[in-house]
């Protein structure tokens, strides 16, 4: 048996090996009209190829989805993930889960954990973002066993309240982000939505940008609402006045995602005379936990 185990034994010379060169996340954009017609249906915002995964994914830990659902219609939706994140576009109607019945609405964010099948019905035209860790458990060849939190449901009503609530002192003091992370109490250590993932509610007031910061996650960002000349610019560097050198230009619109890849710095600009609202999902709750997200804001 050893000389069979021994044919699989590999070496590489350490700075060689120390920093392997793997698929780069790109930026990339998912335009609104991939859920505003056709059939009801369940559409990933997939990159495996870039990502070089043999499974569907946005980024190696999550996948995004947009849920298409036509009024009065219904769609189950399953994946082996321990944490799910949901935003809703548009619409209103139910899911059904073995936890119980959940009424939603435009604007309302939900979680769930450990996916045994949901079924989500409409009342009417309706539009949900959708994203999950099943790619990571993926990976890992594993399944979720047992729910590491409970369901939380976020209103509408309820996150607008929570933005007018700091919204003064966050203009005021010109803060680097303008938003409120959601959190369960599963997840307090870490200050996130799930164990493995945080999704922030963010203002970017009219006529105002958000400095630049970088992260080690990568953020999935839904622009929730945003007029014209509103958009974020993406990039690995900063010049000595803390703006972002050659970045790359992602216009929102609503209702669509972007891709911003790990450690590069973004900076939010909103240009238009209304609040533009944007929603990231990231596998921040992961990073936390290993003590490796490295938030670094621009001064």
């Amino acid at each position: 048996m050893n000389q069979t185990w021994q044919k699989t034994a590999l070496s590489w010379e350490y700075h060689k090996a120390a920093n392997p060169r793997l698929a780069d996340v790109p930026i990339r954009a998912f335009p609104a009209s991939l859920h505003e017609s056709g059939e009801t249906r369940v559409i990933p915002l997939d990159l495996a190829v870039e990502l070089g995964t043999k499974y569907p994914a946005t980024t190696p830990n999550l996948l995004a989805n947009y849920i298409r659902i036509n009024a009065e219609e219904q769609i189950p939706a399953i994946a082996a993930s321990s944490s799910e994140v949901f935003y809703v576009m548009r619409g209103a109607g139910r899911t059904e889960t073995e936890y119980g019945v959940l009424e939603w609405k435009k604007g309302d964010s939900f979680t769930l954990p450990m996916n045994a099948g949901v079924t989500h019905y409409a009342d009417e035209d309706s539009a949900l973002y959708w994203v999950h860790d099943a790619p990571m458990l993926a990976y890992l060849g594993v399944r979720p066993t047992a729910p590491r939190f409970e369901p939380a449901f976020y209103a509408s009503e309820y996150l607008n309240s929570e933005i007018e609530r700091i919204r003064e002192e966050g203009i005021r003091r010109n803060l680097n982000r303008n938003g409120v992370i959601l959190g369960n109490p599963e997840s307090e250590a870490t200050r996130t939505a799930t164990h493995t993932m945080w999704s922030l509610y963010n203002l970017v007031p009219p006529h105002s940008s958000q400095k630049p910061h970088r992260h080690n996650s990568i953020a999935l960002d839904l622009a929730v609402s945003a007029k014209e000349n509103t958009y974020t610019l993406i990039g690995k560097s900063l010049d000595n006045d803390g703006n972002i050198i050659n970045p790359v230009k992602v216009m929102w619109q609503p209702n669509s995602v972007f891709v911003t890849p790990p450690s590069l710095w973004h900076s939010h600009h909103n240009e238009s005379d209304e609040d533009a609202f944007v929603f990231p999902v990231q596998d921040a709750g992961m990073q936390i936990y290993m003590r490796t997200l490295d938030i670094q804001f621009a001064k």
